[in-house]
């Protein structure tokens, strides 16, 4: 496997981010909705500027392979996590969002995937998470909800 390191963000980290956003599989798969570059770089713009949030790019080998993030919803604190497609099915998510949770010490932590999305689950439920529930989304999106203890 390659190597799977996690670092700051940086800024034109952003413009890979919003490349492997734009993927139709990816957005399919994790039920997102496409943003245009503008709405693309606000998001993120609100979340570096938000102290409660912890934010990681994935690098692989070099590359920026994706994200891992932490954020409150509420008093829980949830994860979640962007990799790139041509980074998919090599171990590089679970590695990621494994180093990533033991990096926090705040537990519970929580997680959304969308039901039909597998390998999100496979990659939670690898990293010890354990589905709690689920959940209907305003957008008709079925979530399973996952908690690390």
């Amino acid at each position: 496997m390659e190597t799977v390191a996690l670092r700051e963000i940086r800024k034109n980290d952003l413009l890979v981010f919003y490349e492997h956003q734009r993927d139709p599989m990816a957005a399919e798969m994790a039920a997102f909705p496409v943003r245009d570059l503008d709405a693309h770089l606000a998001h993120w713009a609100k979340i570096v500027a938000d102290e409660t949030v912890i934010a990681k790019t994935v690098v692989v080998d070099g590359q920026v392979a994706g994200n891992v993030v932490s954020y409150l919803v509420d008093t829980d604190r949830e994860i979640g996590y962007w990799i790139g497609r041509e980074f998919w099915g090599g171990g590089v998510a679970t590695a990621a969002v494994g180093a990533f949770v033991d990096m926090l010490a705040h537990r519970p932590l929580y997680a959304r995937v969308a039901e039909h999305n597998q390998g999100s689950i496979r990659v939670l439920e690898k990293c010890g998470f354990t589905v709690v529930g689920s959940d209907t989304g305003d957008d008709g999106v079925r979530e399973l909800v996952y908690c690390l203890a």
